[in-house]
């Protein structure tokens, strides 16, 4: 009779989560990306389905998010844009991201255009990936921007840049000024830094490199401090060269990996 109470708990706990929907045709890869996100992605509630068809089943649901898997089709393929517009009607207060196997720019450009909210390709590191969809959830915006004479990767885009310049305006002078800040952290830092790109947890991090958590933390403060970020997701991202370097007290924040 527990186990029945507590089932029915837990299931009463999830109807009232915010949710978030994955549709991606294929089974394997669906499961794969369910199980992902839900283990990541604890504060929402994750269905998937194989169309957008059964969206229908969630409008007692606060859907926030939708991910549709387009696969190799373009953004002006028929089926794309009649799946996007259903969507739109049934779910008119979630955003909408996409799962492409393509990241050129004029695929980009074109699903901004249509309103998506996020563009990961299948191509991202799932930790990468994962930090597009916290942004995208708590109203900004993802996409891969392309940066002049390199090949192109995921930046975050504020869903109100306010006059701040994206990575491929970014002058030489700046890149030179984070690529220095981010040599200059000390060994111990970059130990530190290491554990923070696995988002371990202040006290795990602490008990691997035999330090205290208070030690843990101002190393932490002294890196976000150099890499110029507001939390550990945005100082892991500068460190791989993902975000640009702009101004503290201007540049809205990135969901953060966890603290303790």
């Amino acid at each position: 009779m527990d186990d029945i109470t507590n089932a029915s708990k837990r299931l009463d706990a999830s109807l009232h989560l915010p949710v978030l929907v994955i549709v991606e045709p294929l089974l394997l890869p669906r499961t794969c990306i369910l199980t992902v996100l839900r283990r990541e992605l604890a504060e929402v509630e994750i269905l998937d389905m194989a169309t957008v068809d059964s969206l229908d089943c969630t409008s007692t649901r606060d859907v926030r998010l939708v991910v549709l898997s387009i696969a190799d089709k373009p953004i002006d393929d028929p089926s794309v844009e009649d799946n996007l517009a259903f969507v739109a009607e049934c779910c008119p207060n979630a955003a909408v991201a996409v799962l492409s196997n393509h990241d050129d720019e004029p695929t980009v450009q074109a699903a901004m255009q249509r309103g998506v909210r996020g563009f990961l390709s299948t191509s991202l590191p799932i930790e990468i990936a994962i930090a597009g969809l916290r942004l995208v959830l708590v109203g900004g915006v993802y996409r891969p921007l392309p940066v002049a004479g390199m090949n192109r990767i995921p930046d975050f885009e504020p869903p109100d840049a306010r006059g701040l310049a994206p990575a491929y305006l970014m002058n030489e002078g700046a890149r030179v000024a984070i690529d220095r800040s981010v040599t200059d952290l000390t060994p111990r830092e970059l130990q530190v830094l290491a554990e923070l790109e696995l988002g371990l947890p202040n006290k795990l991090i602490a008990a691997k490199l035999n330090l205290s958590e208070s030690t843990v933390k101002m190393h932490i403060q002294h890196i976000m401090r150099k890499c110029a970020a507001h939390n550990r997701t945005e100082a892991v991202l500068r460190w791989r060269g993902r975000l640009p370097a702009q101004s503290r007290d201007h540049e809205p924040g990135v969901a953060p990996m966890p603290e303790t």
